[in-house]
C-alpha cells in the first residue's frame, strides 16, 4: 500500500504541481443478498469493501473544479458558475453531479484540485460509480469546513445518480458506500433507511467475489424496464391490498392469496421481490446465529430467482455462479448488483478457496472462452478522511 500512496502522491504533483491537503477514500460495495428489492422499498443486506475510491485534494483558489482520473489520464475541469452544465461529460459528470446537488443545498463550493485513484473495478457491479460519489461529497464538505452527516450525503449522493446522471438506482450502493463499518454487515431498510450493524463472522466460511469481465454498464432499459414492471405488478396487488405502499411490504402468504390479479412476466417480477425480501430476513437472522449453511442455501436461491424470475443475470454470471457451487466447500453463490454483466460472490470453506478459484477459474473459461478475475477483498469502514 506504501508504494501506491506514493504513485499517487506523485501523480498528484505531476498533475496539479503541488502537494494535496487531504486524502478520502470512499468504499465499493457487495450485497450479501436482497437485489432489486431496494427500488422496492425492501431491505437489503450490503458491507463495505476493501476496495475504494481515493480522492487527493486541495484548495486552489480558484473558480473550478478540476477532477483528474489516474487510470484515464484525463483531467475535467468544472467551472462552479456552470456546475449545472456537466451532465454529458464522459468523465466527471458524477463529480459534477455531486458539486451541483451540495449546491442546491446550501454547500459552498471552492476551486479545488481533486485527483482520483480507484480500486474497485469499473463495470463490475461493485459500485464504483458510488464510492466516486461519496468520495467527492465527503471531499468537498471537507475542504470548506462544512459540517456532514454521512448518512445525509448518501442520500445527496443517489439524489446525484438519480436527477443529474439519469441512472434510476436505489439508495444501496451509496449508503452502504458512507456507512459501512469494519467486519459488519447493514441490514438497511431502503424505504425508512433504519439500519442495524450486523457482525459478519463467517467462521470457516470466506466470501470470494469473481468478476465475470463482460463489460458491464446498467443496462438502462433492461433496468428501467424491471422498476416499470414491478411497479405494474404494485398497482394490480393494490386492488387487493388498499394499504401496501410499497411491494416489500407484500408477505410470501398475501402473494399466494392475490397472485390470481399477476401474469406473465409481471408475476414473476413480483414473485422474485416478495420472496427476496423475505429471504434477506431469513439471512440476517441465520447470520445472528452463527448458522452460515443456512447463509448459503438462501445465496443460492437468490440467484435462482434473478436469473428465472428477475432475468437480470445472463450467460456470464450464471456460468460463473453454476460452476463456483460445484466445487467442494462452496455452499452458496450468487450474482450481486444489477446484473447482465459484473461480480458474484461465494461462500467458500477457507482451506478450499485457493482450489476454488482455479477450478471456476477453468469452468467459466471452458464456458464462456474468456478469464474471470478473483479479488483478495475485506469488509473495512466505508469512509476514510486524513489530513496531509
Amino acid at each position: 500500500m506504501e508504494g501506491l500512496e506514493q504513485q499517487r502522491l506523485e501523480g498528484f504533483r505531476r498533475v496539479f504541481d503541488a502537494q494535496p491537503q487531504l486524502r478520502v477514500s470512499a468504499a465499493g460495495r457487495i450485497n450479501l443478498i436482497g437485489e432489486h428489492v431496494d427500488y422496492c422499498g425492501g431491505k437489503v443486506f450490503p458491507a463495505a469493501l476493501n476496495l475504494n475510491c481515493t480522492v487527493y485534494a486541495r484548495l486552489n483558489g480558484s473558480d473550478v473544479i478540476n477532477v483528474y482520473a489516474d487510470d484515464l489520464c484525463e483531467n475535467a475541469p468544472l467551472q462552479i458558475a456552470r456546475i449545472a452544465d456537466y451532465k454529458h461529460i464522459k468523465w466527471g459528470k458524477y463529480q459534477a453531479g455531486v458539486a451541483y446537488v451540495l449546491q442546491q443545498k446550501g454547500v459552498p463550493l471552492v476551486g479545488c484540485d481533486l485527483y482520483y485513484s480507484c480500486t474497485v473495478p469499473f463495470g463490475s457491479g461493485l459500485s464504483s460509480s458510488a464510492a466516486i460519489e461519496v468520495a467527492t461529497a465527503v471531499t468537498l464538505c471537507e475542504l470548506t469546513g462544512t459540517p456532514y452527516d454521512l448518512k445525509e450525503l448518501a442520500v445527496l449522493s443517489q439524489k446525484a445518480e438519480n436527477e443529474y446522471c439519469g441512472v434510476n438506482c436505489g439508495i444501496m450502493d451509496q449508503f452502504a458506500s458512507a456507512m459501512g463499518k469494519k467486519d459488519k454487515a447493514i441490514l438497511l431498510d431502503c424505504k425508512t433507511l433504519e439500519y442495524e450493524y450486523v457482525p459478519l463472522e463467517l467462521g470457516g466460511y470466506e466470501l470470494i467475489v469473481a468478476n465475470c469481465n463482460k463489460p458491464h454498464a446498467l443496462v438502462e432499459s433492461k433496468y428501467n424496464e424491471r422498476r416499470a414492471e414491478v411497479e405494474e405488478a404494485l398497482k394490480k396487488l393494490q386492488t387487493v391490498y388498499k394499504n401496501v405502499t410499497c411491494l416489500a411490504e407484500v408477505t410470501p402468504e398475501m402473494f399466494t392469496a392475490a397472485e390470481h390479479v399477476l401474469e406473465g412476466k409481471i408475476r414473476d417480477r413480483a414473485e422474485h421481490v416478495v420472496y427476496e425480501c423475505a429471504r434477506v430476513q431469513e439471512a440476517a437472522s441465520a447470520l445472528k446465529k452463527g448458522d452460515i449453511e443456512t447463509l448459503g442455501r438462501l445465496i443460492n436461491a437468490s440467484h435462482d430467482s434473478l436469473s428465472k424470475l428477475y432475468e437480470v443475470t445472463g450467460k456470464e454470471p450464471d456460468a460463473l455462479a453454476y460452476a463456483a457451487r460445484e466445487q467442494e466447500g462452496c455452499i452458496g453463490s450468487r450474482m450481486i448488483g444489477a446484473g447482465f454483466g459484473g461480480c458474484t460472490i461465494s461462500l467458500v470453506k477457507k482451506e478450499c478457496a485457493e482450489t476454488f478459484k482455479a477450478k471456476v477459474g477453468a469452468a467459466y473459461r471452458a464456458a464462456v472462452g474468456y478469464d474471470a478475475s478473483f479479488y483478495d477483498t475485506g469488509v473495512e469502514d466505508g469512509v476514510t478522511v486524513q489530513k496531509l
